[in-house]
């Protein structure tokens, strides 16, 4: 099915002039400053922040660009991934009359974001295995429907999404495909930011907050045709990114071994984990997990829970979510925490 970005638009983006900041129409080198409306006698903090930064967060999109093996120039950086999937709604999305599909159970601010901005969700509940419900994606579409949200490794359950089922969407929806790939790291799972070429309705979500361990920086990616990223750039905040963030994202990205030395250590602990919990009786499934949390069914999920942070231990209660009935979802800890957790869960069920 041909895919027409164009089309895809809203009307008002396609016809919008963006923001130019004073960097943006600058290019080269200077000595002097005086564009911006900067305080030239510098910050009161070791840094030189008292200028503003590069709005296209070059240097760190050419380091990122060496790292996931994606030309920059498919890249977007975001204040999270949740900026990201907001602009997606923003520039795609018109409110009131445009819809989304969403496959719950799922990471939440999709939905948040599409309620934000007035915008229609149709949910097609996963499988019992939780898998893609294609008969039920194929029902919900209609002349309308601009997006697909995918989370895999899946958010809470913690399984990937068959690749194949994601492939089927690509070929035969004339929207974008959103593929949110947050625990990519933690999967066996090849990330979908090998298929960009080949699909250009698709959109590729990842993140510095997971196996990077930079939650607190706040940096999203997207990755997308040259085309999608050209959107995100026309429309977001002439300044989203900091400097602040930039300097150490540069500086953390210097680090990939000591990062895959944490992933390794994750997942084998993730697997030890879920060894553990499987030897409670009182725990009744354990749903297998690519990320580095598991997703676990047990008895009394809710008084566990608060059992818990009695304890000064805090898991995520998703007993409440679609087809997470009696579910706590358990983030893979370091060794001494995860132990410690097994033996207060072991004392609340004596």
């Amino acid at each position: 099915m041909s895919f027409n970005l164009t089309g895809l638009l809203r009307d008002n983006i396609k016809k919008m002039v963006p923001y130019s900041s004073a960097r943006d129409e600058f290019k080269g080198e200077a000595s002097i400053f005086l564009d911006a409306n900067e305080n030239a006698f510098g910050s009161p903090l070791p840094h030189d922040y008292n200028r503003y930064p590069d709005p296209l967060q070059h240097r760190v999109k050419e380091k990122l660009s060496k790292i996931k093996g994606v030309p920059a120039e498919n890249m977007f950086l975001g204040n999270g991934s949740d900026e990201a999937i907001d602009l997606l709604y923003r520039a795609f999305c018109t409110p009131k009359l445009d819809n989304v599909i969403l496959v719950p159970p799922t990471y939440g601010m999709y939905e948040v974001s599409a309620n934000i901005n007035d915008v229609e969700v149709r949910k097609v509940n996963l499988t019992k295995d939780f898998q893609l419900d294609m008969d039920g994606i194929a029902e919900a579409l209609d002349m309308h429907t601009k997006m697909i949200f995918i989370c895999s490794p899946n958010n809470p359950t913690g399984n990937s999404i068959n690749p194949l089922d994601i492939e089927t969407l690509l070929l035969n929806f004339k929207g974008l495909v959103v593929v949110d790939e947050a625990y990519i790291n933690y999967s066996k799972q090849k990330s979908f930011t090998h298929a960009l070429a080949e699909f250009p309705n698709l959109v590729v979500l990842q993140t510095l907050s997971k196996a990077w361990g930079l939650a607190a920086l706040r940096l999203g990616l997207a990755f997308a045709s040259k085309e999608i990223i050209e959107v995100f750039n026309k429309i977001k905040p002439p300044y989203n990114i900091n400097q602040a963030t930039q300097d150490l994202v540069l500086e953390a990205l210097e680090n990939v071994e000591m990062v895959n030395a944490w992933i390794k250590t994750t997942v084998e602990e993730r697997e030890i984990l879920a060894e553990k919990l499987s030897g409670i009786s009182q725990v009744e499934h354990i749903t297998p997990s690519d990320a580095n949390f598991i997703l676990v069914k047990l008895e009394q999920p809710r008084e566990l829970y608060a059992s818990l942070v009695d304890r000064g231990i805090i898991v995520r209660d998703r007993s409440k979510v679609a087809l997470c009935e009696g579910c706590l979802r358990i983030t893979v800890g370091t060794k001494v925490e995860n132990e410690r957790l097994i033996e207060e869960i072991q004392q609340f069920y004596k």
